[in-house]
C-alpha cells in the first residue's frame, strides 16, 4: 500500500518556507511527479482535491506534490497578488527539489484547474529543464481580456462578489496549527497565531490593484502567457501542453489560438462549466483524471503515444436552455491543427436579403441618402438572462431563454441554408454612434428554434472608449490611451465573439442581438445614452464547417459520474425588479460545511447582491460578503475556531467608482483584528 501523505517544507530562494503535501506510491521508485500549486489551502478549503491525488498515486503510479503558494495555507511569505513573480521562482525551486530526491525520476508534470492551470501555463514558458509536460484546465492566457477582471475593457460586475471578494477573506486565514508548529522550525504553541496576526496586518486586497488598472497596461502582462516579451509568449513553451476547456466556462478564448501558436499543444474542449469535467454541468461528462494520467504517462515516462488528433472538440447542437442543464446535445470532432483546413469564414450581412427581422425597442430612422439606421434607447438591466459569462457550480448557472433580453436589443436575423458547424471565434463588424460621451456595445449570437426559444451561442463586449486599446492579438497595443467618444460621431467597430462551437440546423434562425449593456455580467456605462447602428454596416463573420472527422469523447478518458442531485441545496439565485425603487437586482448565496485534514472543520458562506437603476444606468452597485470559519485541533488537545469575514461595497455614479472593503478576523467569537479600505477611482 502507498505510504500516507506527509507534510514537507521546502526553502524558497529567499528563505521563505513553502509547505507541500507529498504523496508517494509504494516501492522505491523512481517516480515521475505531478505538481499542483494553489492559494486555496491544501489542508482545509480544498482538501477534497486529495481524492484525485490518491488516484494519480494508486492507479497511475505517480508521485504527487501539492503546494500552498507563498503567503497562503501553511506557507510563509506574503500573498501580495495573484501570480506574482516570486511564485514562478518558488515553483522552479520546488521542481529542482523534486528532481534531487532519491525517489524521483527527475521528470515533473504540472497540472491544475483555474489558478493552478494558470501557473502551470506560466511555468511551461519558463524553460525549467525538469518540467516535462503541463496540463491546464480552465486557465486562460490573457488576464486582462479573458479573466474575471475586464471584458472588452469593461469591468466585470458579477465576479466582484465572488473570487475577488472571497480571496480577501481566504488570504487572511491562519496557517493550520498542527502543521505550522510540527517540526517546522517556527516553534509550537501559539506561533501560528503570531503568523496569523502578521498576515492580517500586511494583507492588502488584490481587488484594489486590479481596479487601479482599468486599461491593459504592463501590470496585466504578468501571468498572461499570450503577451510574453515581444508578443511571443506562446513560442517560449518548452514542453507539451494539454489544454482542457469548457464552452460554458469563462476561460475559453485561449482554446484555438493556443492550439495555433503554441508548439506541442493539445486541446480537449467539452460543453462544461468551471468544474471538473467528470461532474460539471452540462455533460456529457468524462473521467478527466484518467486522461491526465494517460497524457503524463506518455510525456514523462515514455508511455504509448496518443493517436488522436491534436484537438478533440465537442460541437454543441441546439438544446433548450436550462439554468442547471445536465447534458448538452452534440458530438465530438477531431482537429489536427488550427486554422483547421475544413473550417472557413462565412459572412452574414445585415444588408443582404437574408435579413428576416429587425426587432426590439428600436426606432427606424433614415440617414443621409436614405440609409437605414437602427436606434436603441439603452436599458441598463439587459443581460440578466445570461447573467454570468463564467458559469461554474450553482449559483453560477447557465444562460436562460434570451427572448426577454433580445426584445430590448436591436436584432438581426438570418436563416442559414443547410446544416453547418460553428467552430472557433466569430466577429461582429458594425458602425455605431452614441448620443453621449460614453457607451458600451454588447453583441450576443443566439439560436432561435422554430418555437421561438432563443438560446445563447456566444457573446462579445466592448467599451467604446477602449476601441483599439485592448489587444486582439499578441502584438496588439498595450498601454494605449482611451479614445474619447464624441456624441453623434460614427465609429467603425470590430467586436470579437468568444470561442465556441454550435451546429446550425435547417429551420433554426441565427439572431444577432446588439445592446448597450450586458448587466450584471459587466458594469454599465458612465451615463445614459442612445445607441445608433448603421444597419448596412453590420457584418457577422463565423468560422463554419460542413464536415469534420468524428472523435471519441475525451481521447481515451471514458465517462464520468456526472453532477450530484444535491447541487442546488442551500443555493440562492434570484433576479428581481423593485418597481417603486426603480431598480433591478440580482442575488446569490451558497456555501457549506466539510472536513479538512488534521482534525480541521470548515464552514464557508458566500453571498452577493448587485443592483442597477432603471432610470439612470450610471447608478449601479455591488455588495457582497464572504466568510470562513475554521475549527482547528491544537497540540494540547483543545480546539479553537478562527474566522475571517470580508465585505465589499462598490457603487458608481457618473464620474467615480466608490469602493469600500472591510475585513474582520475573530478567534472563538472575539475580534482579533478589523481592517478597512476605502478608495474612489475615476470611471
Amino acid at each position: 500500500m502507498p505510504a500516507s501523505p506527509e507534510i514537507v517544507f521546502i526553502a524558497a530562494g529567499d528563505g521563505v518556507r513553502l509547505a507541500v503535501t507529498l504523496y508517494l506510491p509504494a516501492g522505491a521508485g523512481p517516480f515521475a511527479t505531478l505538481l499542483e500549486a494553489l492559494p486555496y489551502r491544501m489542508n482545509d478549503v480544498t482538501s477534497s482535491y486529495a481524492d484525485s491525488y490518491h488516484r494519480f498515486v494508486d492507479e497511475g503510479g505517480f508521485a504527487v506534490l501539492r503546494v500552498d503558494v507563498r503567503g497562503t495555507g501553511c506557507s510563509g511569505g506574503l500573498a501580495d497578488d495573484e501570480y506574482p513573480d516570486a511564485e514562478r521562482s518558488d515553483l522552479r525551486t520546488v521542481m529542482e527539489w523534486i528532481a534531487a530526491q532519491p525517489w524521483s525520476s527527475g521528470r515533473v508534470g504540472m497540472f491544475g484547474t483555474s489558478y493552478s492551470g494558470f501557473n502551470s501555463l506560466h511555468m511551461a514558458v519558463e524553460g525549467v529543464p525538469q518540467l516535462g509536460a503541463v496540463a491546464a484546465m480552465y486557465a486562460t492566457d490573457d488576464r486582462y481580456t479573458d479573466d474575471v477582471h475586464y471584458a472588452g475593457g469593461v469591468l466585470r460586475a458579477l465576479d466582484l462578489v465572488d473570487y475577488p471578494l472571497y480571496m480577501i477573506a481566504m488570504n487572511a486565514l491562519p496557517p493550520t496549527p498542527a502543521v505550522w508548529g510540527d517540526g517546522s522550525g517556527e516553534g509550537s504553541g501559539d506561533g501560528w497565531a503570531a503568523e496569523w496576526q502578521r498576515r492580517i496586518e500586511q494583507h492588502e486586497p488584490w481587488l484594489l490593484e486590479w481596479l487601479r488598472h482599468p486599461l491593459p497596461d504592463c501590470s496585466w502582462r504578468r501571468g498572461s502567457v499570450r503577451l510574453g516579451p515581444g508578443g511571443a509568449g506562446y513560442v517560449r513553451a518548452t514542453c507539451p501542453v494539454l489544454l482542457i476547456a469548457g464552452w460554458a466556462d469563462g476561460y475559453r478564448n485561449n482554446t484555438f489560438r493556443t492550439l495555433q501558436h503554441m508548439p506541442g499543444s493539445y486541446l480537449l474542449a467539452g460543453p462544461w462549466s468551471h468544474k471538473d469535467p467528470s461532474v460539471a454541468r452540462p455533460g456529457p461528462n468524462i473521467d478527466c483524471d484518467r486522461e491526465l494520467m494517460r497524457f503524463f504517462d506518455e510525456h514523462l515516462r515514455g508511455g504509448p503515444a496518443r493517436t488522436a488528433p491534436r484537438g478533440e472538440v465537442f460541437v454543441r447542437r441546439p438544446t433548450a436552455p436550462q439554468p442547471d442543464l445536465a447534458v448538452h446535445a452534440g458530438h465530438w470532432v477531431g482537429i489536427d491543427g488550427w486554422p483547421e483546413a475544413d473550417v472557413h469564414d462565412t459572412l452574414f450581412e445585415a444588408s443582404s436579403a437574408a435579413v428576416t427581422a429587425v426587432a426590439g425597442v428600436v426606432c427606424i430612422a433614415g440617414a443621409a441618402g436614405g440609409e437605414p439606421v437602427d436606434v436603441l434607447n439603452v436599458f441598463g438591466d439587459v443581460g440578466t438572462a445570461a447573467w454570468n459569462s463564467c458559469a461554474g457550480g450553482l449559483p453560477w448557472g447557465q444562460p436562460l431563454d434570451q427572448r426577454a433580453d433580445n426584445a430590448r436589443s436591436i436584432t438581426y436575423e438570418w436563416l442559414p441554408q443547410g446544416e453547418a458547424m460553428l467552430v472557433g471565434n466569430g466577429e461582429v463588424a458594425l458602425q455605431v454612434c452614441s448620443s453621449a460621451p460614453a457607451g458600451h456595445v454588447s453583441v450576443k449570437l443566439c439560436d432561435v428554434a422554430p418555437d421561438g426559444t432563443s438560446t445563447l451561442i456566444t457573446r462579445g463586449m466592448l467599451d467604446l472608449q477602449q476601441r483599439g486599446v485592448w489587444p486582439s492579438d499578441p502584438n496588439g497595443s498595450v498601454g494605449a490611451e482611451p479614445q474619447p467618444v464624441v456624441p453623434g460621431e460614427w465609429t467603425q467597430l470590430a467586436v470579437p465573439l468568444e470561442a465556441t462551437t454550435w451546429t446550425l440546423l435547417p429551420g433554426h434562425r441565427l439572431r444577432l442581438a446588439v445592446a448597450g449593456t450586458d448587466w450584471p455580467n459587466c458594469w454599465p456605462p458612465a451615463q445614459p445614452f442612445t445607441l445608433s447602428v448603421r444597419r448596412h454596416s453590420v457584418q457577422l463573420t463565423l468560422p463554419l464547417a460542413t464536415a469534420l472527422p468524428s472523435a471519441g469523447a475525451g481521447f481515451t478518458a471514458g465517462p464520468g459520474p456526472g453532477s450530484g442531485a444535491d447541487e442546488a441545496d442551500g443555493v440562492e439565485w434570484r433576479v428581481e425588479h423593485d418597481v417603486l425603487a426603480r431598480e433591478t437586482r440580482v442575488h446569490t448565496r451558497y456555501g457549506g460545511s466539510y472536513p479538512g485534514t488534521h482534525g480541521t472543520g470548515v464552514s464557508d458562506a458566500y453571498e452577493g447582491t448587485l443592483g442597477i437603476s432603471t432610470t439612470d444606468l450610471a447608478n449601479a452597485w455591488a455588495r457582497g460578503r464572504s466568510r470562513f470559519d475554521l475549527t482547528f485541533a491544537l497540540p494540547d488537545g483543545s480546539t479553537t475556531v478562527c474566522s475571517t469575514e470580508a465585505t465589499l461595497h462598490v457603487r458608481s455614479d457618473h464620474e467615480w467608482f466608490h469602493v469600500e472593503i472591510s475585513l474582520t478576523a475573530q478567534r472563538d467569537g472575539s475580534t482579533v483584528v478589523g481592517r478597512s479600505w476605502t478608495e474612489t477611482l475615476p470611471r
